[in-house]
């Protein structure tokens, strides 16, 4: 077997979350603590109140201080823990040494790690979520009461246990190596102490659900381009859209070629690796409902083309394609919770490269439904590629919403950072159950204009429109990108997700990994659970 055809088997493996129980019992009375079965024990710890001298305890920390016969406070107090959400610090109990030694921990788990959880909203605790994850990488079985009773009614603590999960979830993740020898995979479980009830355990599952879809993009999106060809794409999408009972079609070549498809036909012209589209289809059972389309930006390695990136530039550009994962990975998971939608996900796949075939700036390209476009910079094959799928979308799909999703200016990086998401919309109400869904899964989005004066950078005076400005004195780059795509769409309600800042991370940060992020799939599924 070669190595290329090895790494697309251990790469085409679907990895899923570590798991999470709830057990009602508290630190007091659970036996599990007494059963040699978990490795660590986490309680929680929060800020000072105004006129405090200490740090405040949560629930299940003066509990699991009684029953080690430790003052946990005090060894807050020493480490110099502030309380703060995102902090953890892990005390290593001694073990007995002789026979006659009798500690008070003895036959209990020996680390207990103290977690800040902040003023205890979800962002907080989806951050201390994230810290107790890793400070707890490699352990098998972690007991937790972080964000335990943090609010006295069900739904209160759904939200709770949500959050903490989602966090500490995300923040398990590492990415796929290719190695030699598969590296031991170690199962990882959280125990949430002290809780249970219908609402909490619906919480949870959705906290899974969304991590898993994350997961998976994080996966696509952090796979070496010289396994991840479009090819590859299409094959894992099929594959696990089969696997989930969803409808399947891909386009090949040919298929690309009789429909039209100008735009994914020149950007993948280029490469040795041919291009695709696919479409999933989720229909639920009871039928009803609105049908959402999610257009995915696809591109499994972007050189620039022609008009060739920087070396530096190119590096990350394996995750070029996340806009595809994230629409993937939103229907699967859309399939996975239920939700009472028809969503269908629209991958345009294509590798933007070098080669005696590639598209040039100059060039006239015709894409779906008819329209010329002028290339301007072959390093913009974002747009073109999106314009292809929403105008088939829009022309044969009928959906009532219409989302695209990409990895696709500099431009909306540099205005906004790393963690808000350029958020572009033709309906009010649409931008709302973007933005909304955004604050609650922690997904950030900045609403951003459509500018009417800055039309004028899409006019070609040899084709129908032109893909980037001539005149860089107009600026807003990743306005003008949306006022492109926007010509694609019809009259159908519209939203556009530039997630170029958001989608790579260069570190670790609370639930954020480094390399690709996977962002979008959680908003995208909280918007969907939350349509109506």
């Amino acid at each position: 077997m070669s190595p290329r055809t090895t790494a697309r088997t251990v790469l085409g493996v679907l990895r899923t979350p570590p798991a999470v129980t709830l057990h009602g019992a508290t630190v007091v009375d659970s036996p599990l603590l007494a059963d040699g079965s978990v490795d660590a024990v986490a309680v929680q710890v929060a800020p000072r109140r105004d006129g405090d001298d200490a740090l405040q305890p949560r629930s299940g920390t003066p509990q699991a201080a009684a029953r080690y016969g430790i003052d946990l406070a005090e060894l807050a107090e020493r480490a110099g823990l502030t309380g703060a959400a995102g902090e953890a610090f892990t005390v290593h109990l001694p073990l007995p040494v002789g026979s006659s030694v009798a500690l008070p921990w003895a036959g209990l788990p020996p680390r207990i790690v103290l977690v800040g959880v902040g003023d205890e909203s979800p962002t907080a605790l989806r951050r201390a979520g994230a810290a107790l994850a890793r400070a707890t990488r490699g352990l098998r079985r972690v007991a937790a009461t972080v964000g335990a009773q943090t609010h006295h009614d069900e739904q209160g603590a759904a939200l709770a246990a949500r959050a903490v999960v989602e966090g500490y979830l995300l923040a398990a993740y590492t990415p796929p190596r290719l190695t030699a020898e598969p590296a031991e995979q170690v199962t990882t479980e959280l125990v949430l102490l002290g809780r249970d009830g219908e609402q909490v355990a619906a919480a949870v599952d959705a906290a899974r659900i969304g991590a898993g879809a994350t997961w998976l993009v994080r996966d696509l999106a952090n796979t070496p381009s010289n396994i991840k060809d479009p090819a590859w794409m299409a094959d894992r999408a099929r594959r696990l859209g089969s696997k989930a009972g969803l409808d399947v079609q891909v386009l090949g070549p040919r298929e690309l070629t009789a429909g039209g498809f100008g735009g994914i036909l020149a950007v993948g012209a280029g490469s040795a690796s041919s291009p695709r589209l696919v479409r999933l289809t989720y229909t639920p059972a009871a039928g009803g409902g609105r049908h959402v389309v999610v257009v995915g930006k696809g591109i499994t390695y972007d050189t620039g083309g022609l008009s060739i990136k920087p070396r530096e530039a190119m590096v990350p550009m394996k995750t070029d394609m996340a806009g595809s994962a994230v629409a993937l990975a939103t229907v699967l998971a859309a399939a996975q919770a239920g939700v009472p939608h028809k969503v269908t996900a629209v991958l345009p796949l294509a590798e933007n490269h070098v080669g005696a075939a590639s598209y040039r700036p100059g060039d006239v390209v015709t894409v779906h439904g008819g329209t010329t476009v002028e290339i301007a910079n072959t390093d913009a094959e974002g747009r073109l590629v999106l314009a292809d799928a929403l105008a088939w979308a829009d022309a044969t799909l009928d959906p009532d919403v219409l989302v695209d999703v990409a990895t696709l200016t500099g431009a909306a990086s540099l205005g906004l950072g790393k963690q808000h998401a350029a958020l572009y919309g033709t309906d009010d109400a649409l931008v709302a159950g973007l933005e909304a869904a955004a604050e609650r899964t922690g997904e950030l989005v900045w609403h951003m204009p459509l500018v009417a004066d800055y039309e004028e950078a899409v006019r070609s005076s040899v084709a129908d429109l032109r893909h980037v400005p001539e005149d860089r004195r107009i600026g807003g780059g990743s306005i003008t990108a949306a006022l492109f795509l926007r010509r694609f769409v019809g009259e159908r309600s519209w939203a556009h997700l530039d997630i170029a800042g958001p989608g790579r991370s260069t570190s670790d940060k609370h639930e954020v990994t480094e390399g690709a992020t996977g962002f979008g799939a959680r908003l995208l599924l909280e918007f969907l659970t939350s349509l109506d």
